[in-house]
């Protein structure tokens, strides 16, 4: 925690950074309500330092992980602290970061934040797919965005990985996150794109013959809002 009021100094840009900036920027000219450029570089900053040398199964440091999240949350233009939220989503769960560093770094609601995308609770290391349904049970709409494309990333990076675990995060992935997609797509256009390259990468990964993939995607449509009651029109971006 040394570093926390000279971290500017220490910043140093890479291909990563350097992709989400220049996004974030453009992104702002247009933007009624503006990004934080300084904040994003912070938390850049503390995701880049506390994920060290981790490595991604591809082989590219971990910290490139969030920040591509990030950079697809970014078309969405949530706000400032969103984005940092996402920028740091993996670093309670992964590194010695903790809620309380998090709270002094940035502040209570970021903090709160992670700690919501952390899958360790008190007693024992939730899944994914029960991450999504505690979620939803909470209403928390933006970091449900966030729990998408933390997975569409990594359906998109899934081919390092091993047969079973691919299996494993695809059958997941078709159960709980193309149900999330349509949701989504029904309160944020752009997200029916995204839904539909989310279903052509299980396609793609489980071998499986389209037309099954389509009755699955087609008994999602028919029945989500009887598995998520009650939370149709509160996501507002």
């Amino acid at each position: 925690m040394n570093d926390l009021y000279c971290w500017e100094t220490k910043f140093k840009s890479c291909c990563y950074s350097e992709r989400l900036l220049t996004k974030l920027l453009l992104l702002n000219e247009t933007a009624k309500q503006k990004i934080d450029i300084l904040k994003i570089k912070k938390a850049i900053f503390y995701a880049r330092k506390y994920h060290g040398s981790q490595k991604r199964q591809s082989g590219e440091p971990y910290y490139s992980h969030p920040l591509d999240v990030a950079y697809m949350v970014a078309d969405h233009r949530l706000t400032t602290d969103v984005l940092v939220t996402c920028i740091l989503h993996d670093t309670i769960e992964d590194t010695v970061l903790t809620k309380e560093m998090i709270t002094t770094i940035f502040d209570s609601r970021i903090a709160n934040q992670v700690e919501d995308l952390t899958r360790i609770k008190k007693d024992r290391k939730i899944s994914s797919a029960e991450m999504v349904e505690l979620l939803w049970q909470q209403k928390k709409g933006e970091l449900l965005l966030i729990k998408y494309f933390d997975r569409l990333h990594n359906m998109q990076t899934i081919s390092a990985k091993s047969p079973k675990k691919i299996k494993q995060i695809t059958e997941e992935t078709l159960k709980e996150f193309i149900i999330l997609g349509i949701w989504l797509g029904t309160i944020i256009p752009e997200m029916v794109e995204m839904e539909n390259f989310t279903t052509k990468l299980c396609y793609k990964y489980l071998s499986i013959k389209f037309r099954l993939l389509k009755n699955q995607k087609n008994f999602c449509e028919d029945s989500f809002q009887l598995v998520f009651p009650d939370f149709q029109n509160d996501l507002i971006l």
